[in-house]
Parts: C-alpha cells; structure tokens; sequence
C-alpha cells in the first residue's frame, strides 16, 4: 500500500493569488488530485518522480494550481476541497482533504469601544467586535498608538472575547484607545475611544491660625486650607465649602514703659561725687511694649562742705579761722578749662559748617546756571493732538517766557513738547559713570545697537544677571534733577521720574525692563496667583530725593473685599519679599501704592524688582482674562486651525502674543473677549459648535477641550492656549460659521460667533487692537511733562499752604478724585507736588492741561495771583 509523505493543507485565497496543492507518496505508480469529487485534468498536475536514498524506493510528488474563479465556482454551495489519490501495485491510497477558502476582512467593526469618564481606581471595560473576515480576525489594543501587552502590565486584561478590561485606572491610563483587527488580508483599526481618569478634589488641613491683625485691641485672624489632597483633575469635582476661615481676635495693647520719679541723692562719696537713680515702673513694658528711653542712674560731682575731700584741705590751711572765700578748691579750675575748651569746640564747628555751605551754594549756583533759559521750564507743555475743552480758561497756566535772557550754557538739547521730532531718550552711557567733561548732554536715542549693548553690559554686572536680554521690552535714559519718563510700548508700563527726585549734582542712567516667564519664576503657595508683570526698574541703590511712580497693569477685578494683595519686592540675594499689603499701606514706609480698576500706580523711594500676588479670600475673587482667536493666516490644505488664547488681561502679555502670532504668520479673527475667572477650583472648558455639517466637522474626539483649574491659577505661563483643527469636506469650501464657547464650570462663560472667509479675509495683525505706540522710549526733562516746570512751582507755592476754607491742596486732591489718599500727601514736604505727579503719571496720554486750569479755577485761585509770571521773575 503506497502511503503519503506529504499531505495537502488548507489555503486562503488572498484577492487574484492562486494558491498550490502538493502531496508525495512511496511506493506508488501513479498519483492524482480529485477536487469535489471530480479528477482534476492530466495537464492541470506537474508530477516529479524521484527515488527515496533510505529505502530506494520510487517517490511521486504531484502539485496543482486553484484559482479564485475555481472557488468561486461552487462558492455559497459547499466549500471547495481537494484531495490526492495515490496508486500502486499493491493498492490506493487517499490523502486528507485540503479546504481552500477566499480570504477577507470586512471594514466596518460590529461593536466599537465607547470614551468613558472614570474616577480614579473604577474597573473600565471597553468592548470591542472585530469586523467578520476568513480567516478569523486577531485583535489587539492600542493607547495612543502603542500596542498594550496584558503580560508587561498586568492592570490590563483582554477578555476571550476581545473585550479590554482595565482593574484599576490610573492617571496614566488616560488616553485614546482604538481595538485592532487584522488577519492575512487586511488591517482595521476602529474609532478611538476617549478615557479620561478625573480626580475628584479633597481638603487639606488647615493651617494654624495667623496672628492677629490688629496691634492692638479687635481684629482678625484667619486660617485656610487648600483643595489639595488630592487636586481636582481633569474635571473632577472640586472641593465644597470655603477655602479661608476668618476668625475675631482681640489683641492686648502693648504697654510702653514709663519712668518712676528720681530717687533721692546720695551722699557725697569719697570721690566727690553722688547719685541718684529711677526705674522703669510706672508703668513696666509689656506686651511687645517699648522700653523706657533714656538714664535710669545719674551723677554730679558734690563741692563745699558736702565733699570730704574738702573738709581735709581746709583743716590743713587753717590758721584758727574758717577758710576764706580766696582758697578755691582745685575742683573749680578743672571747670573753667572744661568751659574754655567746649567754647572753642563749639567755634570750630560753626565756621566749619559756613565754609560747607559757602562750597554748596557755589555748586548750586553752577548747576542751576544750566537752565537759566527760562523757556525750557515754561514752552512746550501742550498736549499734542488735544483741543482745549474749555477755550475761556486756555489762557490759564500760561507763562511768557523772557526772551532777554542770555544765559544759555546748557550743553544738551531741550525742545519744546510742540516738536514731535524734538522728544529724546536719554540713553548710550556708562551706568552711574560720570559723562565727559561734566557736561550734561542728553543723547537722542531709540532702540538700536546701543540699546543691545546697554543690555548686554547691564547683565554681566552681579546684581543683573537675572536681567532678560529682550530689547523690545527694556527702556533706559540718562536723567538729571529735572526728572524724565521711561515707557515700554505697547505694555502699559512707564516709569515716571518726577523733578527734584534726583538730587541736584546727580546723573543717573535708568532702566525699566518686563521680565518674560522664562527669564524669571516669582514662587506662589497655596491659593496665591500673580496678578501684574514682573517689572524691574533700576539700577537698585540709587538715592532719590522723593518717590518715583512706576506704572504697571493688573488683572484682578480690583476690589480689596475679595482679596489680599501684596506687592512682591526682589532683594539681593533674588529672594522675594512683602513690602506692601494692599489697603494697608503705611505713610511712613518707602512705598505707596494708588490702585486704579487696570492700573497699579506704584510711589516708591527705592528701585528695584517687583510684582503684583494676590490671595484669594474667598471663592468670589476674580482674575480676568483675555480671550483671543488666531487662525492660519492662509490655509491651502483641508485641515485649518482656530487658536484659542487665555491670557491674563495686561498689555505686555498681549503684546508677546501678538508677537509670537505674527512670526507664525497667524490672523486676529474677532474681537478679544474679557472673563472673569475665578477661585472656585472650578477648570476652563473650551467646545465649538453649531459649524455646517455639509462643509466642515470637527478633528476634536471629545465635546470639549478644559484647561485645569491651577495651569491658570498658579501656573507660571502667563498664557495658555487649545487648537481646534477643523477639517473642510472640499478644498472649495471658504465659508466658515460656528460658535465657539469659552467658560468656567459653575461659572461666567463667553461666546465668539464666527462668520468669515477663510480664503479672502485678509485683516493681519496690524489691527486696532494692536496700535503702535509712537511715542519716545525715554524722555527727559521738560518734554515728559504736561506741566511745565514754572508753573508747577507756582501751583505747589499757592496750594501747600493751609487755606482757612479749604481752597488748597486737599480741595484739588477731591477735585481729581484722590481723596482716599489724603494721609499719604500730607505726609509729604510739597503735598500738592505729589498730586500733581499721580496727575502726569496717569494723563500723559489723555491728559488736557486746560482740564487741570480748569480745577484750579474752581477751587477759587485766580490766574493772575498764581499763573501770571513777569519777565523779572522768568
């Protein structure tokens, strides 16, 4: 009996490919396929014989071909089979059957997996029915395109019937999760389904109670907790209830010490002398209270008859007789000498103090030789591109310059505030270093090389190391005692140096510079967030005659009631410091703060590096952010995209973007939107909807994008943005109309309503919501102010004075609104210079001088007892 060493195997057919059979036999004579019962045909077979070397017996290898239209013949009927029929002399022999079957993969699955939203550590089962094929399909799992392997983690587990089933879901196991099916012909991979494994918040513990707020009797106290354990993610529920508690503390006074009454004298002593003494009793210092000032123990030298020493003397000179008023004891002498000596002392000092001032005046004569031309104080104040509101009263605040005056030995320029082209920055000299020949001369200057070059010196110094080197945002001049304005465009930051700030006989070279994030990270605990730039000003050390007033952004809804804000200070060694409480402020202290709904208005004596940190005091605080939209400014491809930016509502974080927008050849496509966000733990959801189903769908798997509670809170980024990508049906579709909606959960939202042409509308980033500040970086001297230098004297000599009816500077103070700040100007030498300095600083812009005229004839002072000026005078 002949028997097969090979037999036929099953077969795919995959498409047009046909497939061969074989089958080998010993000893056999002649050998056949028959396939569903029928001989397959003589020339179909291709028959090799050979001879076994084992056994030297014949062997027959028979092989034939199957095609796709042979299957598909009896296809539905019955399977197709073939198999060999061997014969030999001592018998046949049938080989198995051999089933051959064409091979597919349908492409659409049965059941696809369904995106979840699961708390942390729940079981997530995601089903999945791999589309019908032959042969069977094999299934795998992917997260975001990497294949899962139930062995390496075991927290995965793939059912027998191709179901996933995660055991306990993790943060990590967030992710899109697609099921693949694949087999000899094809490879499908269903739609991904989204799993989000979001966190629900907890408390943490309190902290212990702070001290009390007051000093001294009722105040409060209070205590907070954050939501922290653990942070709510990825839109878990945020924690109930309040986040600060407030508690009423009473505080015991301090009691400062007082002296008891002077001890009785003593006897004169040995030494001629004698004491008495006091205590610190009535009362005794308590509670923090200050110590008695001043000598608990006195002395005096004791003469006479008091004095042993005395008594020994005259027993020793007398003749019988008491001593007579000739024998001065040698006490007496040492006083005379003791007398003569402090006289002469006291000469010595006094001509030595004439010879002082003598030398001061000389130099101030010097000095104030330099602006002898009384034109330079009295020329140029109009503002330019204003009408006067009130034409009566132009005439107000006018000075005639005296055009006799010849002295004019001042060696730099000075222009009127009437030629644009005459505005100059102070600028291309050493730091601090005295300019050659001791001549004043002020350089007109932009933002070029000198300025790169400035900056690059100005960081190799120690203290400025942590200086950024972007010259877009830095500003410097050189100023004198007649004061100047630094302005970074487009930021919202200047500093304004008000005259006599800097001490006559001083130069100083001045910087003001924004810190980006990258250059500088300012630390945040708990619930605080950074509500302004970090601006540096400087050089630190400086003396200043009196406060400078640095003018920044904020983007807190300014109200005091919801928060405690303070004003961050960077002191040598880069460590942060509080140097102000918001509210709270403290006449005597070197800063002041005048908080306006946009601005911080910031009077300090002393420059440096500061910014702007709130609290929250509770879940009503609101930061507010600016809401942008950027797309591509051309779009040649299906795909087109919408950029979402949330950033904190100031100029110079705009400005950036913008900037950045600009180089990636973005558009502005709406208007900029303000929210207010705020501390109720609660995350940012961005969806758009309500886009034409025809034309256009959206790339975005899920309903929404979020941005978490804490990347805006306390992040360090100042702007975070999502993309939606957007896919056309047709390169011919240009029109695009949606609503995109931007809120807070549990919160304030806000909606842009889009209608526009993707291919025609052309408005690039040039727009009005980006105007181009014209004006000089730096500016010194009369051009930087409104007021001319005169005038102000003349309204600081007639209005610091008390008035009896109150016609002075705390009438003008209500006239202008400032009011709140009475304490701080009385505080100071000239209060209404003081005033008159917030009013430069917060008009340079929009100011109208007729304006101020006008309130100076209201409050009752006439122009021609304060603003005429003779030409003797000028």
């Amino acid at each position: 009996m002949p028997h097969f060493l090979v037999e036929p195997e099953d077969e795919y057919i995959v498409k047009n490919k046909p497939v061969t059979l074989s089958c080998r036999s010993t000893p056999a004579t002649q050998i056949y396929f028959k396939c569903n019962g029928e001989w397959v045909h003589q020339d179909d077979h291709l028959i090799e014989r050979t001879v076994d070397p084992a056994t030297a017996l014949p062997v027959m290898q028979v092989t034939i071909e199957i095609t796709r239209q042979q299957v598909e013949k009896i296809f539905g009927l019955d399977e197709y089979w073939c198999q060999c029929v061997a014969w030999s002399t001592t018998g046949t022999q049938k080989s198995q059957k051999a089933y051959i079957r064409i091979a597919y993969l349908r492409k659409n699955f049965e059941e696809e997996p369904q995106g979840k939203e699961v708390a942390l550590d729940q079981e997530v089962l995601l089903h999945c029915h791999p589309p019908e094929g032959v042969p069977q399909a094999e299934v795998e799992w992917q997260r975001n395109e990497d294949v899962l392997d139930p062995l390496s983690d075991p927290n995965f587990f793939i059912t027998p019937d191709n179901n996933l089933v995660i055991k306990k879901a993790r943060l990590l196991d967030t992710g899109n999760y697609t099921c693949v099916a694949k087999n000899i012909v094809a490879r499908r991979k269903s739609n991904s389904a989204t799993v989000l494994v979001y966190v629900n918040g907890g408390w943490s513990t309190w902290t212990t109670w702070s001290s009390c707020s007051a000093v001294c009797g009722r105040g409060w106290q209070k205590r907070s907790r954050s939501c922290t354990n653990p942070t709510p993610l990825n839109g878990g529920t945020s924690c109930e209830g309040q986040n600060v508690q407030k508690s009423a503390c009473v505080a015991t006074c301090p009691v400062d010490g007082g002296w008891s009454e002077w001890s009785k004298w003593s006897a004169c002593g040995a030494d001629c002398s004698m004491w008495r003494s006091r205590e610190c009793s009535q009362p005794s210092p308590g509670t923090g209270g200050k110590d008695c000032q001043g000598l608990d123990l006195q002395s005096m030298n004791c003469t006479s008859e008091q004095c042993p020493q005395n008594h020994i003397y005259r027993l020793s000179t007398a003749q019988g007789d008491s001593c007579s008023e000739s024998h001065s004891p040698v006490s007496g002498a040492e006083d005379v000498a003791l007398y003569v000596g402090m006289v002469a002392v006291a000469l010595c000092l006094t001509l030595l103090l004439i010879v002082v001032v003598l030398v001061y005046r000389r130099k101030k004569e010097g000095l104030d030789a330099d602006v002898a031309d009384s034109s330079i104080l009295t020329t140029g104040f109009q503002p330019m591109g204003i009408k006067p509101s009130k034409p009566e009263n132009s005439h107000l605040l006018t000075i005639q310059p005296d055009l006799t005056t010849t002295t004019t030995s001042y060696q730099g320029t000075l222009r009127s505030r009437h030629d644009t082209a005459g505005k100059f920055s102070m600028t291309n000299g050493p730091l601090l270093d005295p300019l050659p020949n001791g001549s004043h001369t002020l350089h007109n200057g932009k933002l070029n090389s000198d300025t790169t070059e400035f900056v690059s010196r100005l960081s190799t110094q120690t203290y400025f190391k942590t200086l950024p080197r972007d010259v877009a945002n830095t500003s410097y001049g050189t100023f004198n005692f007649l004061g100047g304005r630094l302005t970074i465009p487009n930021t919202g930051i200047s500093l304004l140096i008000p005259p006599e700030a800097i001490p006559r006989g001083k130069i100083y070279e001045i910087y003001l510079t924004v810190q980006r994030k990258e250059d500088l990270r300012l630390p945040l605990a708990g619930c605080q967030t950074l509500l302004s730039p970090i601006v540096s000003c400087g050089p630190p050390g400086v003396v200043l005659s009196r406060p400078v007033i640095l003018s920044m952004d904020h983007c807190f809804d300014a109200c005091l009631d919801n928060w405690a804000v303070r004003l961050k200070k960077q002191n040598y060694e880069g460590a942060w410091e509080d140097v102000l409480l918001m509210g709270e402020e403290l006449v005597s202290e070197p800063y002041y703060c005048q908080l306006e709904a946009e601005t911080c208005r910031l009077f300090t004596e002393q420059l440096g590096t500061f910014a702007l940190v709130g609290e929250s005091l509770h879940m009503g605080a609101a930061k507010r952010l600016r809401l942008v939209l950027f797309s591509d400014a051309y779009c040649s491809t299906l795909e087109y995209n919408i950029r979402v930016y949330c950033m904190d509502d100031t100029q110079d974080v705009f400005k950036e973007v913008m900037q950045m927008e600009r180089q990636l050849g973005g558009r502005l496509i709406d208007e900029p939107h303000v929210l207010l966000f705020k501390d109720s733990y609660h995350n940012l959801r961005l969806s758009i909807h309500d886009m034409p189903q025809a034309h256009w769908r959206s790339k975005l798997l899920a309903g929404y994008q979020e941005i978490p509670f804490y990347h805006i809170w306390n992040g360090s980024q100042r702007y975070l943005h999502c993309t939606f990508t957007l896919e056309r049906l047709s390169l011919s579709t240009c029109e695009l109309t949606c609503q995109l909606c931007v809120w807070q959960v549990e919160g304030e939202g806000q909606s842009f309503a889009l209608d526009f042409n993707i291919a025609k509308d052309t408005r690039g980033l040039d727009s009005e919501f980006l105007l181009m500040d014209s004006n000089a970086t730096a500016l010194a001297g009369p051009s930087a102010f409104q007021i001319p230098y005169l005038i102000r004297q003349k309204i600081c000599g007639s209005l610091d004075a008390p008035c009896p009816n109150g016609a002075d500077w705390r009438m003008l103070a209500q006239r202008l609104k400032l009011e709140r700040h009475m304490s701080f100007f009385a505080s100071k030498a000239s209060p209404t210079s003081v005033i008159l300095d917030l009013w430069e600083a917060q008009h340079f812009h929009s100011g109208n001088i007729n304006q101020l005229a006008t309130v100076m004839a209201d409050i009752g002072k006439q122009e021609a007892m304060i603003f005429l000026v003779s030409d003797g005078e000028c």
